[in-house]
């Protein structure tokens, strides 16, 4: 006669008598988020392969770790340059551009001061010029010219070194430091002479002449979709990119 077992099989779900549990498996992935199965090399798929969603589907299990977002591109498939990296590059332009004003500028003021110095016109008693036409031409005419020269001399350099120099390859000296680059919206076209040139006058003409124009100019590309565009690159037709340095 058989005997019975001693230790029967509890029924599905239950644990075993004694009330230990049995050992814990690995963590059960839900069904929607598990790879497909693959098939041997050369062999047909089981039944449904085919139909079968690409993985995964729905939405993440808890405690899922989420990569970092992928970098917004440009027209050309070039990442764009972040709203950090142009700043820094528009400051270290800027030095650039001051440092060459300091030279040209430096010998016109020694020049100045030196005439102004060796010019000394009476005056009264009561403190006025006693001549007014002396005081008009070796002093306050010299200064208006020297100022309206000044004025010419920064927007020409500005333009030699951010239209003419940008235009040869898209990249000034701050802009090759940073490793951005100015490239048309067009992927089939080019850096020119009259897109740089639009870029100049909105930057630098535009912003002097209008109040907080340049700060305008400057903070547009945080809140422009899809390009991160400025003013000037939206006036140009251009686009910063990330490139290689």
């Amino acid at each position: 006669m058989t005997q019975p077992p001693t230790h029967p099989t509890p029924p599905a779900g239950e644990p075993p008598a004694g009330g230990a549990a049995p050992p814990a498996g690995p963590p059960q992935v839900p069904a929607q988020w598990a790879p497909p199965v693959q098939p041997p090399p050369g062999q047909p798929g089981p039944p449904g392969y085919a139909s079968q969603p690409p993985w995964p589907v729905g939405p993440p299990p808890a405690g899922w770790a989420a990569g970092p977002p992928p970098p917004v591109l440009g027209p050309g498939g070039q990442p764009l340059a972040s709203f950090g990296d142009r700043l820094l590059a528009y400051l270290i332009d800027t030095a650039v551009v001051v440092a060459a004003l300091l030279v040209v500028f430096g010998p016109l003021f020694v020049i100045f001061m030196a005439r102004m110095l060796a010019v000394n016109p009476e005056t009264n008693p009561d403190g006025t010029v006693a001549e007014p036409g002396l005081f008009v031409v070796e002093i306050l005419l010299p200064m208006l010219l020297l100022q309206a020269a000044s004025l010419v001399i920064m927007f020409g350099i500005y333009w030699l070194y951010h239209v003419e120099y940008l235009k040869r390859t898209g990249q000034t000296l701050g802009k090759k430091v940073m490793g951005l680059q100015v490239v048309p919206l067009d992927p089939t076209g080019t850096l020119d002479r009259r897109m740089a040139g639009k870029r100049y006058l909105v930057e630098f003409v535009g912003g002097s002449l209008v109040p907080g124009g340049s700060y305008v100019d400057g903070l547009w590309q945080l809140w422009d979709k899809p390009w991160q565009q400025c003013l000037h690159d939206k006036f140009a037709g251009t686009v910063v990119v990330k490139v290689s340095r």
